[in-house]
């Protein structure tokens, strides 16, 4: 596990402390079950492939621990739609504050101002934060397999499940591959493979179609960081890789959106 990681869950712990003080899990579950359905993730990127070959997860993210400051004007809402118009299948809203700048009212605010569906992207790593992604109307929650015993990963993945959330799984390398699949996991599973070294903060594309041979059939499987160009997304789906999560190359640019469009184009 890199130092940042560490960092990053040592904090969550003190989240985690100060939510539960604030609510039960019950009281969490039970605003989740007050919420309007699921807008349904998976299928919106299934879709989106089906229709045009290819589906984006559009990040909405104001800054990162690597990077800083990413984008000073920073308006969710906007960016929301600026993303749907831009042909974005689903968003992606960090909600970390420390180490990211995001806010769970990021995520509420993309939601109210689009159709797409969202995923919660944190670290989440306890029942209180599934429960409360879905409390503040999240899609779909990241799982990194970094950050979670397989054992527990599939614990909260079975309940996001109950929650009717779909479930984005986020690995680095082979053996957190290999753990994963040992899990069996009921489909659809969305299998996120992450370009950035945890440990380098360096991006490779090298690092999914190394794995891909790897993966059996029934995973979707989603590429994540270093997308920046239209050649990268061709290499991709050359490959057979047609579901994309794209943040940081699109949120430098004056229209996020437009900047989408040309990536697909």
């Amino acid at each position: 596990m890199s130092d940042i990681l560490q960092t990053i869950l040592a904090r969550k712990a003190d989240e985690i402390a100060a939510l539960a003080k604030r609510f039960r899990l019950a009281d969490l579950e039970r605003i989740a079950a007050s919420q309007p359905a699921p807008r349904g993730f998976a299928a919106a990127l299934t879709l989106a492939v089906q229709t045009h070959g290819a589906g984006v997860i559009a990040e909405i993210k104001k800054a990162s621990p690597s990077k800083g400051l990413i984008r000073a004007d920073f308006d969710p809402g906007w960016l929301a739609r600026d993303y749907a118009a831009g042909g974005a299948a689903c968003l992606s809203v960090l909600t970390d504050e420390h180490f990211f700048q995001g806010h769970n009212d990021y995520l509420v605010e993309a939601r109210q101002h689009c159709s797409l569906p969202v995923i919660r992207k944190d670290f989440l790593i306890d029942p209180l934060q599934v429960a409360e992604a879905r409390a503040i109307g999240a899609d779909c929650v990241l799982l990194i397999a970094a950050a979670l015993a397989p054992a527990h990963l599939a614990e909260l993945a079975a309940q996001a499940r109950e929650l009717e959330m779909d479930v984005l799984i986020e690995i680095h390398d082979r053996a957190e591959l290999d753990a994963m699949l040992q899990l069996n996991l009921p489909a659809p599973t969305l299998l996120g493979i992450n370009n950035r070294n945890l440990r380098t903060f360096e991006t490779s594309l090298e690092t999914t179609l190394a794995l891909l041979s790897s993966i059996p059939n029934g995973y979707d499987v989603v590429t994540e960081s270093g997308i920046a160009t239209p050649a990268d997304v061709l290499q991709m789906t050359g490959a057979g890789v047609q579901r994309f999560l794209v943040g940081e190359s699109l949120m430098r640019q004056p229209s996020p959106g437009a900047a989408l469009s040309a990536l697909l184009a």
